[in-house]
């Protein structure tokens, strides 16, 4: 493989890293009125891979983010897809 190829992928995969976690802890600052966080976080677009995001969320957040709630997300990345039962009526 290309080494700029794969340069450009881990820093894609890093882009979206970011993207993933800053949109969560923007979303609940501004969720939980926290204006002081959302103005760093926004502003200071300091590349630090999402780790003042997640030390915000993990620490800081008014609601903290647990393990629990990550489980849930599941269920907004993953389409349930009902299953038809067939009637014998």
């Amino acid at each position: 493989m290309n080494e700029s190829l794969l340069a450009n992928i881990v820093v894609f995969a890093f882009f979206i890293w970011t993207v993933f976690w800053k949109g969560i802890a923007l979303w609940r600052a501004a969720h939980y009125r926290q204006r002081n966080w959302f103005v760093v976080m926004l502003v200071l677009n300091l590349n630090t891979l999402g780790i003042i995001e997640l030390v915000y969320l993990l620490r800081f957040s008014k609601k903290r983010l647990t393990l629990a709630e990550v489980k849930t997300w599941k269920n907004v990345f993953v389409k349930k897809v009902p299953v038809k039962k067939n009637s014998t009526d």
